[in-house]
């Protein structure tokens, strides 16, 4: 298989059939063989019907049905999981994505990249809601893993099989992807893509997304720097606080035996026995993750979603 487009969905309905047709008339042409995956990340309205029946009428379409909402983040692992295909396209199910990207996401692969990333330039999106935060999250986030993009959040991607094969994700951290993928030593580029104005249905996001965001955003910069040696950010922190503690420990007992003061209601003291307290237990966190990282984390090989059906000719469901 040459290639795989991945699209996660929820409640799509009106959207889907469209956007299936799109992405054939400009698949092929191309001359490649390829599958398109769709996952229905429990939609609860029409949508795994309309899936059902496209399927029925194109073969190289298959479904992935997940029991209940799982999130974006978890229907493109599977996605990218099942794909076959030696180079992945991963895209949104809303229509707002344009598949006539593609073959340019393909062309710059060629390069010698091994992810390319779309940029959605114009964004067709309100400003203050959507379009605003982005720019701050997306800022933040180049800062913090170095990886600088424009556009973190265009799921609008071409992934190399091995790349997108190597990739562990969880909570928000889809978005995460060319970082995650940059740690593994992968090359990154960014492409210019359409952004077009969704059509049916309303729209996911909303501002309290932003703060599972930020929050994921912390995870991903302990993941990438600190995974392998906690030590060094918990045992830091300690450090610090227990220093601090110790030097006003040092600063008060000076004070008593040379100036005769009266330090046993003073609350420095207090401070500076919570700092060194402080600091302890923050070396025995670090240490305490030493030894977990020790372990290997995918142990278990637990999935973060569970399949309902698959709609795949050739492959029991």
């Amino acid at each position: 298989m040459d290639l795989s487009v991945v699209v996660p969905v929820y409640n799509e309905e009106e959207n889907l059939e469209p956007l299936i047709h799109e992405i054939r008339s400009v698949l092929d042409p191309l001359g490649k063989r390829y599958e398109l995956i769709l996952v229905d990340d429990g939609s609860t309205d029409g949508t795994y019907g309309v899936l059902s029946r496209l399927h029925e009428a194109e073969p190289r379409l298959k479904v992935l049905r997940f029991k209940r909402n799982f999130g974006q983040t978890a229907a493109v692992a599977a996605g990218l999981a099942y794909a076959q295909g030696e180079v992945i396209v991963a895209m949104d199910g809303d229509g707002q994505n344009d598949p006539k990207d593609i073959p340019a996401l393909l062309e710059k692969l060629e390069e010698g990249f091994d992810l390319v990333s779309g940029w959605r330039s114009p964004r067709r999106d309100p400003f203050w809601s959507r379009r605003l935060p982005s720019r701050i999250a997306n800022g933040l986030i180049s800062w913090m893993t170095q990886v600088k993009l424009h556009d973190y959040g265009c799921t609008l991607k071409a992934i190399r099989r091995e790349v997108a094969k190597d990739l562990k994700l969880y909570g928000e951290m889809h978005r995460f992807i060319p970082a995650i993928a940059f740690e593994r030593g992968a090359r990154i580029a960014e492409i210019k893509v359409h952004h077009r104005p969704r059509r049916w249905g309303r729209s996911k996001y909303g501002i309290a997304r932003t703060f599972r965001v930020i929050l994921d955003l912390l995870t991903v910069k302990f993941l990438l720097s600190y995974a392998t040696r906690p030590l060094h950010i918990f045992g830091l922190v300690g450090l610090i606080s227990g220093a601090l503690g110790f030097l006003i420990a040092v600063y008060l007992t000076i004070g008593k035996i040379f100036y005769q003061l009266d330090i046993g209601g003073r609350p420095l003291l207090l401070l500076a026995v919570l700092l060194i307290v402080i600091g302890f237990q923050f070396v025995t966190m670090g240490l305490l993750g030493e030894m977990l990282a020790r372990t290997y984390p995918e142990s278990q090989d637990k999935p973060i979603y569970v399949i309902k059906e698959i709609l795949d000719e050739g492959k029991p469901a």
